[in-house]
């Protein structure tokens, strides 16, 4: 990407051509990633193959696999896969894809003894092995003992189900590990907490404009005034790991007069208990508090359009006050997401101006979104 003199910039780069981001550590010296790598479609393609498919991701809740023969199909960035709870009560993940031409084996979710292909009706055992190949007699150099469906690396963690397409990639816990300790040691009991509500919002942007809006609080003050009443923003701060990131955003304390519900959401309290916030590369965010817990995924459409999964995990919310608090936490919650999709769309359409390329970070309030972009970058250009 070349400048010229009244400030537009032309791109010479081939697609992948990946020299033009060489992230350095020194954040005061760095560059944001290259409008390009938002805006061509050809990265996303690089994305699938590098990033996300050699990631862990949530594909699923443990509740809709807790009894022998339950399944469900699911799919990671056009991948389909099925997930299935064998009858030896083996969690397994399968690619949803018949290996007699292509069907797939499982549609929806719900409850069977074995998996059969809506095409030609090819039936898999729910460890994936060949049961039945109707009128398949007289094919040679073929054996119906050696055909199964090709398995992929799948492991429960608190009420989530997780899956990885690379068969070479380390276990579960060398991510989300260090995760499920500090949770653990907090008295966060998340295996307790069960799904009570979902939405689904699809964005006109570029999935990783999505992941740098939520990895800094740079932008509380103008694009957030309802959540900057309520946190201590100079007390603000996220701290980065090797695979993830976490965020400090300490309630901020009362004002006199404040009343809960009129002039504030929440209102902190000397016995109120700490929040977790997290970021696990590339796509998922946990947010975890004393009574409650969300997960937001972030997965990708095309280039330039964005699927964001929120979904809210409550201990008993019950009737009355907490069925009360517990919507209000949603409606805030949508409330901050509307005005995130104004900005992340608005900031998609600024990276396909012939005007911008490269920014710069604040030190102060931008670390997150650099290891984020340097994340990328170290993915993209590992083979």
């Amino acid at each position: 990407m070349t400048q010229s003199s009244n400030g537009v910039y032309t791109n010479n780069a081939h697609p992948f051509d990946l020299s033009d981001f060489n992230p350095t550590s020194d954040l005061s010296r760095a560059e944001t990633m290259p409008s390009r790598w938002y805006t061509d479609p050809q990265f996303l393609e690089l994305e699938k193959d590098r990033v996300f498919w050699k990631t862990w991701q949530p594909v699923g809740r443990l509740d809709e696999v807790l009894r022998p023969g339950d399944f469900f199909a699911c799919e990671v960035t056009g991948e389909p896969l099925v997930v299935t709870r064998g009858v030896d009560n083996q969690l397994r993940a399968f690619y949803n894809v018949c290996r007699h031409r292509g069907g797939p084996v499982a549609l929806g979710k719900g409850n069977r003894k074995s998996l059969q292909c809506k095409y030609h009706g090819w039936t898999y055992a729910l460890d994936g092995k060949l049961m039945n190949a109707p009128e398949f007699d007289g094919v040679n150099d073929w054996s119906k003992g050696e055909v199964c469906l090709p398995q992929v690396q799948c492991e429960a963690w608190g009420p989530f189900i997780f899956v990885n397409l690379d068969p070479e990639a380390p276990p579960l816990s060398t991510m989300y590990g260090p995760i499920a300790d500090e949770i653990a040691s907090k008295g966060f009991k998340i295996d307790h907490m069960r799904a009570m509500s979902r939405r689904d919002y699809y964005i006109d942007c570029n999935w990783k404009v999505y992941v740098d809006n939520y990895l800094e609080g740079y932008h509380l003050p103008i694009a957030h005034p309802g959540l900057f009443r309520e946190l201590d923003y100079d007390q603000y701060r996220v701290d980065t790991f090797r695979y993830h990131s976490s965020q400090y955003a300490p309630i901020r304390a009362a004002k006199e007069g404040d009343v809960q519900g009129r002039d504030r959401r929440y209102i902190r309290t000397e016995d109120e208990g700490e929040a977790l916030y997290y970021w696990i590369f590339p796509n998922v965010m946990l947010n975890i508090y004393p009574d409650n817990m969300s997960i937001n995924i972030i997965l990708p459409i095309n280039h330039e359009k964005t699927l964001t999964i929120f979904e809210w995990y409550f201990e008993e919310p019950g009737t009355g006050e907490g069925w009360e608090s517990m919507q209000q936490t949603i409606a805030f919650s949508d409330e901050i997401q509307q005005e995130d999709i104004q900005i992340c769309e608005t900031v998609q359409k600024g990276l396909r101006s012939r005007s911008y390329d490269k920014g710069r970070f604040s030190v102060l309030r931008e670390n997150g979104v650099h290891h984020f972009q340097s994340l990328i970058h170290e993915f993209l250009t590992t083979k």
